[in-house]
């Protein structure tokens, strides 16, 4: 989990329903370069294409990959006892203090949380209440700043922990108690062989494969945020769209180098030591290059507030293995003239015809007005034409 937040460091804490007391073993601190080449690898792009000549009929291709706590005293113990609450474990993991709670009831676990000094508002009991029915614990962090100042980073690593469980979820309901509107997510979903989705709430594909004009080049990432807001818009916030589907031994192209071995194991992908008759090995199995690899990757992005998000995202693993990415097209014009040969006056109408459509296309994506799109893209609006001029054309 990697948290962008707002305000000072040591307001910061972390609260995450485990299904188990973890060890000290089972939690690492990430690298924030790894979401960093994840983010890359699965990233909406662009795909660039040039018109061939039409008196020449000569093409070519060109591609743009774009992403664009303190220990507890014996008081506290017996305070914590009081309130039905039981620290399982403390430990200190690079720039956090960690602290394993249990507890019996909610609003005896939020008294705790709000005499430890953690800022959270009244009425969060409700929110806990059901992980302390399904007797979940509770993974709690606090910033460390001592810890924290020798890390010599202005940033909060990831944190990482490890555990089995057979429920395929991500808590996602303590997080809105402090939230202040709707919140962002990103979910990277590795796993052995197909694509994740939710089952509790709709999981949809965001548009894609569309032509767009060629100016959303030097503003692609305007583009994109305008579009998902749109998407979300239309949905009423209440679906999960996929970003990205693909097996990591292989993209077309990529938007970045696919993750290697030792990059992916640092993420958690254990089964890349299992080799064959169950033993294994200091080196993962090197995918085919151009073919497949027991490793997919599946993005997901949800924007939710409390009241259209009401439960935990639930997940499943499905034996869908079609690729699938939010991919844009921009197709560049011949520079030529229409006076070139006959063919090139054909291709200069459709080109605008195509032109309107793209401008189209992009207003019906982002809500923008299409007048202020077809403005920038200096497309004149014709009279209509009339019957008889379309005869002898």
């Amino acid at each position: 989990m990697m948290n962008d937040y707002q305000g000072e460091l040591e307001e910061f804490a972390l609260v995450v329903p485990v299904p188990v007391v973890l060890e000290k073993g089972q939690i690492h601190i990430g690298e924030r370069e790894l979401f960093a080449r994840i983010d890359a690898f699965s990233a909406p792009r662009l795909v660039e294409y040039h018109d061939e000549n039409p008196c020449r009929r000569v093409l070519y291709e060109d591609f743009m990959a774009k992403a664009a706590p303190q220990a507890a005293t014996s008081n506290a113990r017996e305070r914590a006892a009081s309130l039905g609450v039981t620290v399982e474990a403390e430990y200190t993991v690079g720039e956090y203090d960690i602290v394993i709670l249990s507890a019996q009831e909610s609003d005896g676990l939020e008294t705790w949380l709000h005499e430890s000094g953690y800022r959270i508002p009244k009425g969060a009991s409700a929110a806990l209440r059901p992980y302390i029915r399904q007797q979940m614990k509770f993974f709690v962090a606090k910033v460390n700043l001592k810890e924290q100042r020798k890390t010599g980073v202005g940033y909060l690593r990831p944190l990482q922990f490890a555990f089995e469980s057979p429920k395929f979820m991500l808590p996602i309901r303590l997080g809105m108690v402090n939230a202040r509107g709707s919140q962002d997510l990103i979910v990277y979903v590795i796993t052995r062989e197909g694509r994740v989705e939710t089952t509790n709430y709709r999981t949809v594909k965001l548009p894609s494969g569309m032509d767009l004009p060629t100016h959303v080049k030097d503003e692609f990432a305007k583009f994109y945020q305008a579009m998902f807001d749109h998407q979300v818009k239309r949905e009423d916030m209440r679906v999960v769209f996929t970003e990205y589907f693909w097996n990591m031994g292989w993209c077309d192209p990529c938007s970045a180098d696919p993750l290697s071995p030792a990059e992916l194991r640092k993420l958690g992908v254990f089964w890349l030591d299992d080799a064959p008759g169950g033993a294994t090995s200091t080196l993962a199995p090197q995918p085919i290059p151009g073919g497949p690899s027991p490793v997919m990757v599946t993005r997901l992005h949800v924007r939710y507030s409390p009241d259209t998000f009401p439960e935990d995202l639930v997940f499943q693993e499905t034996r869908d293995q079609e690729n699938y990415q939010a991919r844009y097209v921009l197709r560049h014009a011949w520079q030529g003239s229409p006076e070139e040969c006959p063919a090139a006056k054909s291709y200069f109408e459709e080109l605008r015809q195509r032109r309107v459509k793209e401008a189209e296309t992009l207003a019906e994506l982002t809500g923008w007005d299409v007048t202020d799109v077809r403005g920038k893209m200096s497309i004149e609006t014709e009279p209509a034409r009339r019957w008889w001029e379309k005869i002898w054309d």
